[in-house]
């Protein structure tokens, strides 16, 4: 993702900026952050629709890490710029 992307990221749906897949992987991302469960077969055959298999499973990785790593710094209390980690 460019400058652009990143910047339109929470107006995803409206924005022109961003491809059929890419609508896809942030509708998956948005869907496994906020309400799991909606996930029936109809997604699933959308999704399947634009991506492999093992894409599908590689984007649900990669959003379940980055899902639990935001939650784990919310609760470390670690999301500000005085981190200690650096």
């Amino acid at each position: 993702m460019d400058e652009a992307k990143i910047a339109q990221i929470s107006d995803w749906r409206s924005s022109d900026i961003f491809d059929a897949r890419e609508r896809l992987a942030l509708a998956f991302a948005e869907k496994l952050a906020t309400d799991h469960l909606s996930i029936g077969d109809e997604f699933i055959a959308e999704m399947r629709a634009g991506f492999s298999d093992p894409e599908i499973l590689e984007l649900g990785m990669m959003i379940g890490q980055y899902i639990g790593f935001g939650r784990l710094l919310r609760v470390l209390d670690l999301e500000n710029s005085d981190c200690p980690i650096k």
